[in-house]
């Protein structure tokens, strides 16, 4: 009976109710930057802070029954990452537990605060602004091949932020006198029917917009680029890492570390509503020159020169 009476005088520790569009495959840096952030605030799993994860692996109507279920088991903290759909389904989920959420694009157009510095209620975390970048990375695209008759684009439909996203892209794209392909896909099927049609349209370069579905797909996707020959840009530096053309967003892992300071902040007392929403003040242009060789593919030394981080 002794070790049964010790082990329930042991305190409960604190539970992080984890949730995220994405995947844990490509998802494990960016935790293990999460937890640096905890760390940073004194808190390490399992030894006073519990975490229990969710993945919806890119299918977004699965995020409201899990944030449902880690609202039911009384989670002291709701995090949400992963993009704009896992927030939204924190938010509606629960109106007193404390949340964390990352997005690509505006919370406060999307209802989560009521503005960036003074975010009110029980929800704050950071911004990437991602989705307001798809212009800037038309352009870098258009720089690198500026002959392209026709550019495809990828874009999930069911990403909040596309609503948005297209129009502006498009009318960029006008700006430049530049002819798009949009090609949409939210699910695996969609998606090898949208890489199908990009080749139909013999598209002569591809732009991935920014989307959590699209990160959880992201081999596919630079095979695909790979296999057909065909200059890419991306949101993320991961993108370029893993054999991707080039990226140009902003530091992803450096937002999942910021998150993990603010969910110890508000493990140690500190109210959502008094923590600012976070916003990158550096977006990085990653080129992989491995990949441009690839492709036989003269990467101009302007570009070069703007990088911040050139693979070889």
């Amino acid at each position: 009976m002794w070790p049964a009476l010790a082990q329930a005088q042991q305190p409960t520790l604190p539970t992080i109710g984890f949730m995220s569009g994405r995947s844990p495959d490509d998802s494990r840096h960016l935790i293990a930057a999460f937890h640096q952030g905890l760390g940073q605030a004194g808190f390490v799993e399992g030894k006073n802070v519990a975490v229990e994860y969710r993945w919806a692996l890119g299918h977004y109507d699965r995020l409201p029954t899990m944030a449902a279920d880690l609202v039911k088991r009384r989670v002291a903290v709701l995090v949400a990452l992963g993009g704009d759909p896992s927030g939204l389904a924190a938010k509606q989920a629960t109106s007193t537990i404390p949340i964390v959420f990352g997005l690509g694009g505006d919370p406060v157009k999307s209802g989560l605060v009521e503005s960036l510095s003074r975010p009110g209620a029980n929800a704050t975390g950071y911004t990437l602004l991602t989705a307001d970048l798809e212009p800037k990375r038309l352009g870098m695209l258009h720089d690198l091949v500026p002959n392209a008759g026709v550019i495809g684009v990828l874009v999930n439909p069911k990403f909040p932020p596309a609503a948005i996203q297209i129009p502006t892209l498009e009318k960029a794209a006008q700006t430049i006198a530049q002819r798009l392909f949009v090609s949409r896909a939210s699910n695996d099927t969609e998606l090898d029917a949208s890489l199908a049609s990009l080749l139909e349209q013999r598209i002569n370069a591809l732009l991935v917009m920014s989307d959590p579905y699209f990160d959880t797909r992201r081999d596919r996707i630079i095979a695909f680029a790979a296999q057909n020959k065909l200059p890419a840009i991306y949101q993320f530096r991961e993108y370029a890492v893993d054999g991707g053309l080039i990226s140009y967003g902003p530091n992803i892992t450096d937002a999942y570390r910021h998150a993990g300071t603010y969910v110890g902040q508000i493990l140690n007392g500190a109210k959502p509503a008094d923590l600012p929403v976070f916003q990158p003040t550096k977006y990085e242009f990653v080129i992989n020159l491995k990949t441009a060789k690839s492709l036989g593919l003269a990467i101009p030394s302007g570009l070069i020169s703007f990088a911040d981080e050139v693979i070889e």
